[in-house]
């Protein structure tokens, strides 16, 4: 099949699956499009690399390897990776599709925030990022555009894999792109092209600054000199732009974006516990208050507006007259309509419907106000306190509680972690307050994977959430070779996530050598085959036997190689020599004793010291009685 030349028309379908339904945006590494997974029916978000990248097969190898890993983060503030593939030699990435808009948006739309507001954008983004260095994971591309907020309020980081693949040259332009945004790189990234979870805290730090300030921290006329700027310069305080943010923000992120890195935080987890304790520190005044520029800026920007005078030309300073609600623009306090007159009882019937209505829709919005849903209430302290506890709170204060829960180390199960909106805000009766509760600390059992192949057990550790550390080898007299005969710490054990838990693997039974038996006697046999874990047996018959004493092992099977535990070895008991007539043979001829002697059974030996004169058989050596078959019997010929 040819390789398709369009990569955006609506209707291809890549890998037989992936269908492209409505192109989203374009990026400097992909172009980013609207699909349906046609096996799942299910909506998804399908980036498809530029071809430009995917020709460097180092760069491929290393995107699979990636997004492997990135899609085995499983938070609900990261974007599922779905799947990966080529087709046609044009390479995607198949991704959970995240209704809303992005941070960048947000930040063109409303920034300067309050830093209510931009707490609760930064945390939910450090703790996903804290999620993926616990899994080894570094993103290496933090900044708005990768950090989407969904239609209802959540935060959801984007990009794992695909911003991970990148190669260390991260400013490196492609195709007039920098695949690296410049404007977000840690010193060292810019200077030796390494990157670790301080790297990317360094890069929150920065869309913390820009959040609450509007304004990058480092502007430049090209992408080198902002990149100098990383390298040599500091951070500004974001109060010198925004004079509200609080001074505490200020030694926040100029912690996070230290040029040093290791005068930075460890990991996302530990900015985003710092965080949150800056928010449960400051009060609504300081979270929520508007953010105001400086007093000369300010002045510049304020417009001039026109307030009626009262009094003479030349008299004090004059006062703004407010106008009342419901009235007329430019209507002063106290002003009534003339009545009187001739036309006066006409004005007054008319007005007096006018009134009634006046004061039952007055009445009506001034319960709404006071007693009903548009009441102000303020948000009760609920971190801390248990879920049955805050819910009481809330409905005391006439709102409702949405509940999610999460791990936390520190909160007991069951109590509130945190409150959105927070502590102090005030609202309308009935809305909402999101509590999000602890399930206490996150552990996972470890799995029964006793009798599984090896890759099995991987498999299942990896879906307890756990993390496979070294892999031994040895024998096992029940467990099968490639089957897992252990894990330390043993099954059932509560851990961490991604805590490493040793395998020791089979390698089947132990071979045992055959030690040689003949000539042993029984009990010896018995006791040698004992000591090793071999079985003693013993053939049915004895044999006779010239060179073996009568009760030892004249035969074994087997004789040699290897058996394993608890296996026979049959062995066969000598009955000693056979025992046999022997016949008289003197005076017989040599011929015919002989003949005699070896027909019993023996061997002859001849004699003839003096000669064979008379070929006669003079003696014989034993003469008679009983000997051993096949022993030697000496004749004297003469």
């Amino acid at each position: 099949m040819p390789r398709p030349t369009d990569l955006t028309a609506p209707g291809r379908v890549l890998d037989g699956r992936y269908r492209l339904v409505r192109h989203i945006a374009d990026g400097g590494m992909a172009s980013v499009w609207e699909g349906l997974d046609e096996r799942l029916d299910r909506e998804v978000a399908v980036k498809i690399l530029r071809r430009g990248l995917t020709d460097d097969e180092s760069f491929a190898s290393r995107f699979q390897r990636e997004a492997r890993s990135a899609a085995r983060l499983n938070d609900p503030r990261i974007v599922a990776v779905f799947d990966q593939g080529v087709d046609h030699d044009d390479m995607f990435l198949v991704m959970e599709l995240v209704p809303g808009r992005t941070l960048r948006e947000v930040v063109h739309a409303e920034a300067p925030l309050t830093v209510r507001a931009a707490l609760d954008l930064v945390v939910p983004l450090a703790e996903a990022l804290g999620v993926a260095h616990q899994a080894g994971i570094i993103h290496r591309d933090v900044k708005p555009e990768n950090v989407i907020i969904r239609d209802d309020g959540r935060v959801k980081v984007a990009d794992f894999g695909l911003a991970r693949a990148v190669t260390a040259q991260t400013v490196t332009a492609a195709s007039s792109t920098i695949l690296g945004t410049v404007s977000y790189l840690s010193p060292e990234q810019v200077e030796r092209g390494i990157a670790d979870a301080r790297s990317d805290v360094y890069a929150t730090g920065l869309v913390l600054y820009e959040l609450l300030t509007g304004q990058k921290a480092y502007e430049g006329e090209s992408p080198i000199h902002v990149a100098y700027q990383h390298v040599h310069g500091s951070i500004p305080a974001p109060s010198e732009a925004v004079p509200s943010v609080p001074a505490v923000l200020d030694e926040v992120i100029a912690w996070a974006t230290h040029r040093d890195a290791g005068e930075r935080p460890a990991d996302g987890a530990a900015l985003a516990a710092r965080l949150r304790e800056v928010r449960s520190a400051l009060g609504p005044d300081e979270l929520d208050a508007r953010p105001r520029e400086p007093e000369a800026a300010a002045a510049r920007a304020t417009p001039t507006v026109a307030i009626p005078r009262s009094g003479a030309a030349g008299s004090a300073r004059p006062i703004p007259t407010p106008v009342q609600p419901g009235a007329p623009a430019g209507a002063t306090r106290g002003a009534t309509p003339p009545v009187g007159g001739p036309r006066g009882p006409r004005r007054l019937r008319l007005l007096v419907p006018l009134l009634a209505l006046l004061l039952l829709v007055g009445g009506g919005a001034a319960w709404y106000l006071t007693q009903g849903p548009g009441a102000p209430t303020t948000v009760p302290t609920l971190t801390g306190i248990p879920l049955t506890e805050a819910q009481a709170r809330l409905a005391a204060a006439h709102l409702d509680a949405s509940v999610e829960e999460t791990y936390d180390e520190q909160v007991p199960q069951g109590s509130v972690i945190q409150a959105t909106p927070g502590e102090g805000t005030r609202l309308h009766r009935t809305d909402d307050v999101t509590l999000v509760v602890s399930r206490g600390p996150e552990r996972h059992q470890v799995p029964q994977v006793r009798g599984t192949p090896t890759d099995a057990a991987r498999q299942s550790l990896e879906g307890a959430r756990l993390a496979v550390g070294a892999v031994t080898e040895a024998y096992d007299e029940q467990v099968p070779a490639g089957q897992v005969v252990s894990t330390d710490p043993a099954a059932g054990t509560s851990l961490r996530p991604l805590t490493k838990v040793s395998l020791v693997v089979s390698k089947g039974r132990r071979p045992i050598p055959v030690p040689s038996l003949t000539g042993r006697t029984a009990a010896e046999a018995r006791r040698a085959l004992t000591t090793v874990g071999l079985t003693y047996a013993e053939g049915p018959e004895r044999v006779y036997s010239t060179t073996v004493p009568e009760g030892s092992v004249t035969q074994q099977s087997p004789a040699g190689g290897t058996l394993h535990q608890g296996d026979p070895v049959t062995v066969t008991l000598s009955k000693g020599p056979e025992m046999v007539d022997v016949p008289s043979v003197r005076g017989r001829s040599k011929d015919d004793a002989v003949a005699a002697l070896r027909a019993a059974g023996f061997q002859v030996r001849v004699s003839s010291p003096l000669g064979e004169v008379f070929g006669l058989v003079s003696q014989q050596r034993p003469s008679g009685g009983r000997a051993p078959k096949g022993s030697t019997v000496t004749v004297v010929v003469v």
